[in-house]
């Protein structure tokens, strides 16, 4: 069974034309869903529709039909300035795939395709923190909260775009395919294996130099290794070669999160990995990622991935996106 149908879904502004904003974001769902990573899974990849005008698009509207994920990356600035309307025949067409049971992602501006829809009445959006006030006055049914890099309300999903639209997709590649094939393509698109979509937009302060990032960099993926080991901040920080005030502030100016934290969040990305490939018990598991006890692997994962490992584990099938509703 193929991981799924991805169409992505270019607004062009009055003229025809597609920014340059819309083509990285493209670009970003091609290198992750058009490119045939298939040596990283057993099931064949993702199929990718691109939607629009030549020379970028090569399907129409009525490629959403059957479409697993309907992606809409940022629409033009005159529509969020409200000097343009999103063509309606877009709009019934991405609430038509959402009604016949695809999911449903925006990047960035993409969100207000997926509100004019209805598609966020009742549910929690991001966007980038510019256009968020835009998009609250205008829908109010809508939560939206601009801190976080990307949201997830089940069978619809959007993301604060740029840098986080990477993270948004290889969130939904670990949602169909599982952690173990999230994190090979990571690790071949060289960007972290795991941010949560709760990480914050601004970390309000600016990238450390080049030579402080270098000793970083090689410090956290020592810590990765040895995740089922005792990991302190004070024992990473002598590995960067920093002091542990220092290197707490470098953790968050670079990942946007405490050193701690992330370390929380990459051995629960551990044990899902465990959780999917393995057979191990669950105090194994535990041991294995650096929770520890059962118990204490049961209350974080619970509390980072919404089910208890047992849950997770019985009802992970790494075949897809949840199937279509018929």
């Amino acid at each position: 069974m193929s991981a799924g149908t991805i169409a992505v879904v270019l607004v062009p502004d009055e003229r025809g034309r597609i920014s340059p904003y819309d083509l990285y974001e493209l670009s970003t769902v091609s290198m992750v869903f058009g490119m045939p990573h298939t040596d990283l899974t057993d099931e064949p990849w993702y199929e990718l529709r691109v939607v629009g005008p030549a020379p970028y698009g090569t399907h129409g509207l009525d490629a959403l039909a059957g479409a697993d994920t309907v992606v809409v990356p940022s629409v033009p600035d005159a529509v969020v300035e409200g000097r343009q309307e999103l063509p309606p025949e877009l709009v019934a067409a991405v609430r038509a795939a959402a009604d016949a049971g695809a999911r449903t992602v925006s990047m960035c501006s993409g969100a207000f395709a997926l509100a004019a829809a209805g598609l966020l009445d009742g549910r929690r959006a991001t966007l980038h923190r510019a256009y968020a006030a835009e998009l609250a006055a205008r829908h109010p049914r809508v939560t939206v909260d601009p801190s976080v890099l990307y949201t997830d309300e089940g069978r619809v999903l959007t993301g604060a775009g740029a840098a986080a639209g990477l993270d948004l997709c290889l969130h939904l590649v670990r949602k169909d395919l599982g952690a173990a094939v999230a994190g090979a393509l990571a690790d071949r698109l060289v960007v972290a294996p795991h941010r949560s979509g709760d990480r914050p937009q601004s970390v309000g302060a600016p990238l450390p130099a080049a030579a402080e990032a270098d000793t970083l960099g090689p410090a956290l993926q020592w810590a990765l290794e040895r995740l089922d080991e005792p990991l302190t901040v004070d024992r990473l920080a002598r590995r960067a070669r920093m002091s542990a005030r220092t290197f707490h502030r470098r953790v968050r100016e670079v990942h946007g999160t405490t050193p701690l934290q992330w370390l929380l969040e990459q051995r629960v990305a551990r044990a899902q990995t465990l959780l999917e490939a393995t057979d191990l018990p669950v105090e194994r598991i535990g041991e294995q990622s650096g929770l520890g006890s059962a118990a204490n692997l049961r209350r974080h994962f619970t509390r980072t991935v919404g089910v208890s490992p047992t849950a997770y584990r019985r009802s992970f099938t790494p075949s897809g996106p949840p199937s279509r509703a018929r």
